[in-house]
C-alpha cells in the first residue's frame, strides 16, 4: 500500500498504550472504524459535565443465524424490545485511580494528573511516589525501586530479547498471509443492538506500522452501514483520505434503517446525512468496488445518476441487490436510467450476480433492456416482479446461471419455463439452486404435465430445489426419487404426496428375493430439509405413526429439517413440551414460517453438520427464499426476506 493509504495518525513502532479506567461504551462504527473514530465517539457530554451515551432500538424484523444452536436457531428482534441499557458506572468509579500509567501517543505532560481525591500532581516526582504505592512500581521503568527486606535472588534462565521494531516474526509474514490472518478477526455487523464491534480489528491498528497497513486492508474491505451518521463519517472520513476508498469492496445498506433514532419523517429529510447526492459522491471514491448491497430503506436515495454510476460507472463491479425496491419511484428512476442519454453498453461483462427480489413495480421492458447484456450471469433474482418470458429467453448463452429465482411470476407460464430450464444453454446443466415456488390459491405455475417434463431434465448439479405450488401428485414420486440423490433441499410446499410417497425416498426399492442387486445398488438420498407446508395428506397422527412414515426416524438421516404449516406446527409445538413423545425433534418458527428440526443429540454416532454448504454463501440454515449475491453472514432485512417471510 502506498504511503498515501496511511492516514497521517499511524502510530510508530514503539507506541506505548495506556490502561484507563471503566468507560461506557457507546456506539460505533461497526465497520469502518479507524483512528478518527474512536470506540466512545458517540459519548456526549451532558450539561454537567459528565459522559452520556444512549442506545438505540434495533431494526424492525431484524435477524440473524445463531451459530451456537441447533438448525434453524435464530436471534429475532423487535422494535418493541429495545436493547438493554449498559450499565451506568457510579462518579467513584469513574474517578477511580488506575494500576499504573504510561505516556502514549497524546501524552501532554506530568501535571494535572489525578492522584486520588482532589489532588493534582505538580511534577514526576509526585507519579513515581504513586507508583512506589504499587508492587508493580512504574511499568516502564527497567530498574525497579528497591524493596525492603528482598528474598533470595534464584537464577533465572536469560528470555531472549525481543526483536527490534518491525522486525518480529508475526510482521515479516508475506502480505497475502498477514491479510488472511487479520481477516479472521473482522466481523459481519450483528442486527441486534449498537455495542461496539471490530475491537479486535482496532487494536491491530494500533500496533505497530506494518499491521496498521494490513488492517486498514481488512477494516475498508466490507463497509456496512447500519444508519446515516455512520454513512456520514465513513464518507467525510475517505473524502479527507482517498486512498482509502481504494480499498472498499463491499458496500452493504443490508443493515440499514431509520428506525429507532427517533427523528420524524421530516427530520430524515432535513438531516442530509444519506441522499442521492452523497452516495454518489460516495460511489465516486470507490474505484475498486466489487458489492454493492442496496435494499428498499435506501430506495429512496436512489437516483438516475446512482443507478448509472453502478451499471457504467464501476467497472469491478460484479454483484448488485435491490431487494424489496417497489415504490413507483424507484422503478420511474430505474428505467430512466437504463435508457436515458448513452444508456446501457451492447454488454455488461463484469455483472454477473443480480437480485431484483421483490421489486414488483418495475414493468417487464426493464427485464428486456437489461438481461440480454448479462453474457457473464451466474446469480439472477427476479422473485415476484413482472419478467416476461421473452426477458427470459433473452439471457444470452454465455451465461452460467447456478442460481436462479422465478419464484411467484404470474407473466410466466409453465410450459414456457420447462423449455427455458430444459432447453436454454444458460441454466440446462450448470444450476445449482433453482426456486420456482408460486401460491397455487391464486396463480399456479406448474401443472402435473410440466412436472413430467421438467424432472427428469433437470442436472445432477442441481442441489436445491423448490417446486412449492406445483401440481406434485403421486405420479411424481419416481421420478422424484432420483433427484434426492443429489438434492440437499427440495420444497414440496402443496404436494398430493402420501405418507408412503416420502417413504420411497428414504428406503431401497422392493426386489426378488432371488436377486438383490437393486438393494446393493442402492443409493441413500442426500436430502436434509424437505419442504412439506400445506401439504393435504399429511396429519399429526400420520408423522407419528413410525410403521406408516418415516420421516422422523433415524432411517430418514441426514434429514435435518422439515418446514410445515402452521397448523401441524401449533400442536408440535405442545408436543415437543413433553421429551419422551418428542423423538428428538423440536420446534422453531420465525415470522411466518415454521420448522420440525432433528436434534443432533438424537444421532450421536453422526458427525455434527452445520449446515454450511459452499452454494448457500455463507448462510448456514435450511430453505432460503432470496438468492445471496455476496458471501457474508445472514442477517438484516436479507435474512427477512430469506427466512422470515
Amino acid at each position: 500500500m502506498s504511503s498515501t493509504a496511511v492516514p497521517p495518525t499511524a502510530p510508530s513502532d514503539k507506541s506505548l498504550s495506556i490502561s484507563l479506567p471503566p468507560a461506557h461504551s457507546g456506539e460505533t462504527s461497526p465497520s469502518i472504524q479507524s483512528r478518527s473514530s474512536s470506540p466512545h465517539s458517540s459519548e456526549c457530554s451532558s450539561p454537567d459535565g459528565s459522559r452520556s451515551t444512549s442506545r438505540r432500538r434495533p431494526s424492525v424484523g431484524s435477524i440473524k443465524e445463531d451459530v451456537d444452536g441447533i438448525a434453524q436457531s435464530f436471534v429475532d428482534t423487535h422494535v418493541d424490545q429495545p436493547a438493554q441499557e449498559p450499565p451506568k458506572a457510579s462518579p467513584v468509579e469513574m474517578q477511580q485511580t488506575p494500576d499504573f500509567c504510561c505516556p502514549c501517543g497524546g501524552f501532554l505532560g506530568w501535571k494535572q494528573i489525578r492522584l486520588g481525591g482532589k489532588s493534582l500532581s505538580r511534577s514526576y516526582s509526585d507519579l513515581r511516589a504513586l507508583g512506589n504505592m504499587h508492587a508493580r512500581g512504574w511499568a516502564w521503568e527497567s530498574t525497579p525501586p528497591p524493596v525492603k527486606n528482598p528474598p533470595p535472588t534464584k537464577t533465572l534462565q536469560v528470555e531472549p530479547s525481543k526483536p527490534p521494531p518491525g522486525t518480529s516474526r508475526l510482521e515479516k509474514l508475506p502480505p497475502e498471509v498477514l491479510d488472511q490472518i487479520i481477516s479472521c478477526l473482522a466481523l459481519d455487523v450483528p442486527p441486534n443492538g449498537y455495542t461496539p464491534r471490530n475491537v479486535d480489528l482496532i487494536s491491530c491498528l494500533l500496533t505497530s506500522r506494518t499491521l496498521h497497513a494490513a488492517t486498514l486492508s481488512v477494516l475498508y474491505r466490507n463497509m456496512t452501514f447500519p444508519h446515516s451518521v455512520i454513512f456520514s463519517k465513513a464518507l467525510n472520513h475517505m473524502s479527507h483520505y482517498p486512498a482509502l476508498g481504494t480499498l472498499v469492496r463491499r458496500l452493504d445498506f443490508s443493515h440499514f434503517t431509520s428506525v429507532g433514532l427517533g427523528r420524524t419523517k421530516q427530520m430524515n429529510a432535513e438531516i442530509q446525512n444519506l441522499t442521492s447526492r452523497t452516495l454518489l459522491k460516495c460511489l465516486d471514491l470507490l474505484p475498486n468496488l466489487k458489492e454493492c448491497l442496496l435494499q428498499e430503506h435506501v430506495e429512496g436515495d436512489l437516483s438516475v445518476e446512482v443507478v448509472q454510476k453502478l451499471f457504467t460507472g464501476l467497472p469491478n463491479l460484479f454483484a448488485v441487490d435491490f431487494c424489496g425496491c417497489s415504490t413507483q419511484s424507484f422503478s420511474a428512476v430505474f428505467q430512466e436510467a437504463l435508457t436515458s442519454g448513452p444508456g446501457l453498453p451492447l454488454t455488461l461483462p463484469n455483472l454477473r450476480r443480480i437480485s431484483l427480489h421483490e421489486c414488483s413495480s418495475l414493468p417487464a421492458s426493464v427485464f428486456e433492456t437489461l438481461l440480454p447484456r448479462l453474457v457473464n450471469l451466474t446469480h439472477l433474482d427476479v422473485t415476484h416482479t413482472q419478467i416476461s418470458e421473452a426477458a427470459l429467453f433473452s439471457i444470452p448463452e454465455t451465461a452460467r446461471i447456478t442460481h436462479l429465482s422465478l419464484s411467484r411470476c404470474t407473466r410466466l407460464r409453465g410450459s414456457k419455463v420447462v423449455e427455458f430450464l430444459s432447453t436454454h444453454p444458460a441454466v440446462r446443466d450448470s444450476l445449482v439452486f433453482l426456486n420456482v415456488l408460486t401460491d397455487p390459491t391464486r396463480y399456479r405455475l406448474l401443472e402435473e404435465d410440466d412436472i413430467h417434463a421438467l424432472l427428469p431434465k433437470l442436472p445432477t448439479s442441481l442441489r436445491s430445489l423448490n417446486l412449492g405450488g406445483a401440481k406434485v401428485t403421486s405420479a411424481h414420486t419416481q421420478a422424484l426419487i432420483p433427484l434426492t440423490k443429489h438434492l440437499e433441499e427440495l420444497g414440496l410446499g402443496s404436494a398430493e404426496l402420501s405418507a408412503q410417497d416420502l417413504n420411497a425416498f428414504f428406503t431401497p426399492p422392493q426386489s426378488d428375493k432371488d436377486s438383490d442387486a437393486s438393494v446393493q445398488e442402492w443409493v441413500p438420498p442426500m436430502l436434509c430439509y424437505l419442504d412439506l407446508t400445506k401439504a393435504p395428506q399429511l396429519s399429526l397422527g400420520t408423522i407419528f405413526n413410525s410403521s406408516v412414515c418415516l420421516l422422523l426416524s433415524q432411517q430418514s438421516y441426514p434429514l435435518q429439517v422439515i418446514e410445515f404449516h402452521e397448523k401441524l406446527i401449533a400442536p408440535l409445538r405442545e408436543r415437543t413440551k413433553n421429551a419422551r413423545t418428542s423423538l428428538g425433534w423440536t420446534v422453531r418458527e420465525l415470522g411466518r414460517r415454521g420448522w420440525y428440526v432433528r436434534d443432533p443429540a438424537s444421532m450421536p454416532a453422526q458427525a455434527p453438520d452445520d449446515g454450511s454448504r459452499s452454494w448457500k454463501m455463507g448462510a448456514r440454515w435450511w430453505g432460503m427464499k432470496k438468492i445471496p449475491v455476496a458471501v457474508g453472514d445472514v442477517g438484516g432485512i436479507y435474512g427477512h426476506y430469506m427466512f422470515k417471510k
